[in-house]
């Protein structure tokens, strides 16, 4: 892809986020497009987006769960830059118009005390550059029709990131076994979906590993203070306004995210 392209796809979906109108899946419409321009369009809107005064706040990692990767076809998680916009209170209602067809993923969000950049980064330095946990609750949306994508097209299109929510209960990583933490979504009352740390490509921690050895080469560092979302515990649930979700986890506490119309 031409520099010119990037410009114009990424000029797409800026669009498809100020009009909240969804568009043709990009792997359909750019057949030559690689997993390199997919993040080259994500840093272009990024760069878009801190022109207009917001700022990063932190990453997300995802595709972190192996049955999701099968289906994609790739053999790796990606990545999404998370704005100062994205992060919502707990229980503060969220009007589901802001988003174009959410969906909801309980996660555990590391806060950095220490700055990681790869490569080299190894399990031991991520540790050691963890402050603490919190529970998390991601709210993902794709500017692409009805969720058709493939690497590309969620790469692009920032990792499909929409929204978060932090508990706030923040716990040392020593206190929690991440890989035996489980998790369990609860729709308005009801479980709906349940999972463990497991899921994430053994224990989350290894996201933020791949995280930080990922985005050093290409210049970024994760820094102190920012939000690293691991990936997600449970399949996606599908978000409807009038709904409330809470996500309880073993040793971590819950957080809770609300939903309402824009009326409301």
């Amino acid at each position: 892809m031409d520099p010119q392209t990037r410009a114009a796809v990424a000029n797409r979906l800026l669009e498809a986020h100020r009009t909240g109108n969804s568009i043709a899946p990009l792997s359909d419409s750019y057949k030559g497009m690689t997993v390199e321009d997919a993040y080259a369009i994500q840093l272009l809107q990024v760069e878009a987006m801190q022109a207009d005064g917001r700022s990063v706040r932190g990453h997300k990692v995802g595709l972190t769960n192996g049955h999701v990767q099968t289906q994609l076809g790739v053999d790796e998680p990606d990545y999404g830059h998370l704005m100062d916009d994205f992060f919502h209170l707990e229980y503060a209602p969220m009007p589901t118009s802001s988003f174009i067809q959410p969906r909801i993923e309980p996660e555990v969000a590391f806060v950095l005390r220490a700055p990681l950049s790869g490569p080299g980064v190894t399990i031991v330095q991520a540790i050691a550059a963890v402050d603490y946990l919190l529970p998390a609750l991601e709210i993902v949306d794709s500017r692409i029709d009805d969720w058709r994508i493939k690497i590309t097209d969620t790469i692009a299109d920032n990792a499909s990131s929409g929204a978060l929510v932090l508990g706030s209960t923040p716990t040392p990583l020593a206190n929690v076994d991440l890989r035996l933490a489980g998790c369990a979504l609860y729709r308005n009352g009801q479980v709906a979906a349940t999972g463990s740390g497991g899921a994430v490509i053994g224990s989350p921690i290894n996201a933020l590993v791949w995280l930080a050895n990922k985005v050093g080469p290409l210049g970024i560092t994760l820094e102190p203070g920012h939000v690293i979302l691991s990936g997600a515990m449970t399949p996606m649930v599908t978000v409807s306004a009038g709904d409330t979700f809470t996500a309880s986890f073993t040793g971590l506490g819950s957080a809770t995210a609300r939903f309402t119309t824009e009326a409301a």
